[in-house]
């Protein structure tokens, strides 16, 4: 098993996130921005999209954590305060405090299938209790969705303990871990 490191993604690890999501297969187009707030979403450019969200890191706001092999970064996870994102599912009580949200997965080609999803949800979880929060939630599909892939496989959180508590939309589970 490869050994991995997970950061926090902040303005000085940034360089390493960029790297990330500009090399052959990365999500440039979309930068991560897709659940969070954009002015102009449907018309922003990934160039628009990247600066976007180097402001919002810039800004101190965490947007997830990244997993790096000695020098190679190889993953990333999105996990931030839900009040951080768009309206994630529309039955969110946005009276709870203290509830973080996974949105997104991204591992580099080279390095999937490999068992780097697991580890980095591991990872976020932990992240995600140690900064204050009360509850995990995410947003997975089923493995055989045709859309909304990259916000994980509802096998892989049920794994780790996570419970569904409701569904956003027809295809993304609404699944919950409670500290």
């Amino acid at each position: 098993m490869i050994d991995l490191d997970f950061v926090p993604v902040t303005r000085q690890t940034w360089p390493d996130f960029e790297k990330l999501f500009e090399q052959s297969g990365g999500p440039k187009y979309c930068w991560c921005m897709s659940w969070r707030e954009l002015a102009g979403r449907q018309s922003s450019s990934g160039a628009d999209k990247k600066r976007a969200m180097e402001s919002t890191i810039a800004a101190g706001t965490p947007v997830g954590i990244i997993a790096r092999a000695g020098e190679e970064v190889v993953g990333w996870c999105s996990v931030a305060p839900r009040e951080s994102f768009r309206k994630l599912s529309p039955d969110q009580n946005d009276n709870e405090k203290d509830i973080w949200s996974i949105v997104c997965f991204f591992v580099a080609r080279p390095h999937r299938a490999v068992g780097i999803g697991p580890r980095l949800l591991e990872a976020a979880v932990d992240h995600a209790f140690k900064s204050g929060a009360s509850a995990v939630e995410a947003y997975p599909v089923d493995p055989d969705s045709p859309s909304f892939r990259f916000m994980g496989f509802k096998p892989m959180f049920a794994a780790r303990g996570f419970h569904e508590t409701g569904m956003a939309g027809s295809r993304r589970h609404v699944m919950r871990l409670v500290r």
